[in-house]
């Protein structure tokens, strides 16, 4: 009965969290609002709680929200793209690397710790690596997650603030709600979602609905548009979830470690920043779109932002995607390959 109450009040903090968010105008409220009521709620001690189902609930509703922008004509975009796209993937390693050995300095933490840190993957893969190759799992769960909270809060404002929204034409596919339709929509891409979660595979939740949803798009089976409150509601839950991990001892745990995380985040946003602008004079897509793309954020947050402020949706997705899916195999063999033969050499 305790932890439905917690729910309850995490639920009514984060609906009066997105409430006030769209009152102040401030960028994507239907997810920082939530965000930073509940961290902040939760920073205080405050009796809220969310829960793992809830955020998968929310990345249903994005995968699903995502796979409707993937018509045939959007996929041709996305092939013109391919270039910059795998340069993106490169630039995620080139990242990676260098923040290792600044937060292995600045964050005085041993390299193993630093390295699956700085990988710009998911939290709860790196997370898994981390503990399976003896580092310090608690440390490079805050990282990630102070990470996307970072991203998540800096470029929304920064692009608030650039007058950036509205730039790119491209919409999904379907455009009216067929309640049987919709159904039927449901049910298939809750069950890709429940089969991806079961095979645990990588950002589950949203790529098994995501990819259903597509398929579905790409073969101009138009089943039914997503109501407007669904993105919305998805929206909510994933903000719930991120405010969710803070806790009042969570920046007095490791201080110099996360301060370090946070100076190598702000210097990742800089530099993926940079390598847009570059990008932007070798293609013909806008340098917000590119940016959002290269940005260290994760899948959800930045699909989400794209889809708010209508920058792109499935070529920043097809960034994130290959990018996910590049670190998530890559960074064990490069530990084992690389950065573990250099800490045997430095005990020698």
């Amino acid at each position: 009965m305790n932890q439905v109450l917690r729910l309850l009040a995490g639920a009514a903090v984060s609906l009066v969290g997105a409430l006030l968010a769209v009152w102040g105008s401030i960028p994507l409220p239907w997810m920082l609002g939530p965000l930073i009521l509940v961290a902040a709620v939760r920073m205080a001690g405050g009796p809220v709680q969310s829960a793992t189902w809830l955020r998968n609930i929310g990345q249903w509703a994005i995968g699903v929200s995502l796979g409707l922008y993937f018509t045939p004509f959007v996929l041709g975009v996305i092939g013109r793209n391919i270039l910059p796209i795998l340069f993106g993937m490169l630039l995620a390693l080139v990242i990676g690397l260098m923040g290792t050995f600044f937060i292995k300095k600045v964050g005085n933490v041993d390299l193993k710790t630093a390295w699956f840190s700085a990988a710009i993957g998911g939290a709860s893969e790196m997370t898994t690596l981390a503990e399976r190759y003896g580092g310090r799992s608690d440390l490079v769960a805050s990282a990630h997650s102070l990470r996307i909270l970072t991203v998540v809060l800096v470029i929304p404002f920064a692009f608030q603030a650039w007058g950036v929204v509205g730039i790119d034409g491209l919409v999904p596919g379907p455009k009216i709600v067929d309640y049987l339709g919709l159904s039927i929509l449901g049910a298939a891409t809750a069950c890709s979602a429940l089969i991806a979660g079961w095979l645990r595979l990588p950002n589950g939740w949203v790529l098994g609905p995501m990819f259903v949803a597509m398929a579905l798009t790409m073969g101009g089976i138009e089943l039914s548009a997503l109501p407007e409150f669904v993105p919305k509601f998805g929206q909510l839950l994933i903000g719930w979830s991120l405010g969710d991990r803070f806790r009042s001892s969570f920046f007095r745990a490791a201080p110099r470690f996360l301060f370090s995380v946070l100076l190598f985040t702000f210097g990742a946003i800089g530099l993926a920043f940079g390598v847009a602008a570059v990008l932007e004079l070798m293609t013909t897509v806008p340098l917000p779109t590119v940016f959002l793309g290269l940005a260290p954020g994760g899948i959800a947050e930045m699909a989400i932002t794209a889809k708010v402020l209508k920058l792109g949706v499935p070529l920043v997705t097809a960034f994130h995607v290959t990018r996910m899916a590049m670190v998530v195999i890559l960074t064990g063999p490069l530990y084992v390959c690389f950065i573990q033969r250099h800490c045997d050499v430095s005990v020698q």
